[in-house]
């Protein structure tokens, strides 16, 4: 066993601090990883403070990871030492079901094993996150990270990328399509980046005015404050498809309305329940859908997406002694777009 360094929490109660975890020698198909960054998400937030239930402590957050490999097993074939590469959302899936088998492990049968406060496949072994100095993971659970972009800037691609990617990709969005991103955040900014790299016209959607001018200055061709009087009547069956990224509590029959008909509406983010009418489906032949990140093969598909497009995420890199600090700040909203950990910091403690 490798002793790592690591911040943690015990208690959903308590801060992030230093702790000190085990990581495994690679087996035969394994890769080991020193981590270089870390991307924070606002999931890292929900998970730490239990505000999904059943969380798992002690619990070492993080699934954006940049690292390079240091260590292989003896029948990996995939990786070089030296490469540098990424980890994701999961480090595992059952392998056998039909979705590992068409390649969205995401959505495994059996249940995919998340890269922190999940368990390994025996069940019992918990996974610990990025927020550490190394990992271990299965070679066919690592992506290729494309020469080209900064570091820092490619981790949050590994969840806020391919998380909006994937719906984009899948429903065909092209040259001119007329779509809106609601919301400008962490996934929001990435939305209308690479909306724009497929040739979009991309709108973005806020509730705050204050946007309009760091939405243009991404990209976007135009900006709808819903806080303006009659925005919705005004921007009726404008668009042919809306990426919804908000996890708020919003009312998606109004964001509906905004579709041309045979529009689609797609959930990334994760509100509580709203109540939603037929009508507004049924009027105009309508599709709300949902989307959960991307499988292993899609989001290195993505990476080369992003690299070929000179895209990456607009971020705020920082020691991990201000990670308590980050999150009271992404509470606010006061984050341009994705806080990103320096994870040299943490070796240096």
């Amino acid at each position: 066993m490798i002793t790592t360094a690591a911040y943690a929490t015990v208690s959903a109660l308590l801060p992030l601090a230093p702790h000190t975890i085990e990581r495994r020698d690679p087996g035969p198909y394994e890769v080991l990883i020193d981590i270089l960054y870390c991307g924070v998400c606002h999931s890292d937030i929900h998970q730490v403070r239990n505000q999904w239930g059943g969380s798992i402590y002690p619990m070492v957050p993080g699934h954006e990871i940049v690292g390079k490999i240091v260590k292989r097993g003896e029948d990996v074939i995939k990786w070089k030492i030296g490469d540098i590469v990424g980890v994701g959302y999961f480090i595992d899936s059952c392998h056998e079901c039909d979705a590992c088998a068409d390649g969205e492990e995401q959505y495994c049968e059996k249940g995919m094993n998340t890269t922190f406060n999940g368990h390994e496949r025996d069940g019992k072994t918990p996974t610990y996150g990025g927020y550490s100095t190394r990992i271990t993971v299965n070679e066919d659970y690592v992506l290729r990270i494309p020469e080209g972009l900064p570091l820092e800037r490619v981790a949050p691609l590994m969840c806020a990328g391919i998380t909006v990617y994937s719906p984009l990709h899948r429903f065909g969005i092209k040259t001119n399509d007329n779509i809106a991103v609601v919301g400008l955040g962490g996934l929001g900014h990435m939305g209308v980046k690479i909306a724009g790299a497929m040739g979009a016209k991309v709108t973005v959607i806020s509730h705050s005015p204050d946007k309009r001018a760091d939405a243009l200055a991404l990209g976007a061709a135009d900006f709808i404050a819903t806080s303006e009087k009659d925005a919705f009547k005004v921007n009726a069956k404008r668009f042919d498809f809306i990426l919804d990224t908000v996890s708020a509590k919003h009312d998606y029959n109004a964001y509906l309305s905004m579709l041309r008909r045979d529009g689609t509406m797609m959930l990334v983010g994760i509100p509580d329940p709203v109540l939603l009418s037929a009508s507004s489906l049924v009027m105009q032949r309508l599709k709300l859908a949902g989307s959960l990140i991307g499988g292993i093969r899609e989001t290195q598909e993505m990476l080369d997406f992003c690299a070929e497009h000179r895209v990456a995420a607009d971020v705020e890199v920082i020691p991990i002694q201000k990670i308590n600090e980050a999150y009271e700040r992404i509470l606010k909203s006061d984050v341009h777009y994705r806080f990103v950990i320096d994870m040299a910091s943490l070796k240096d403690e």
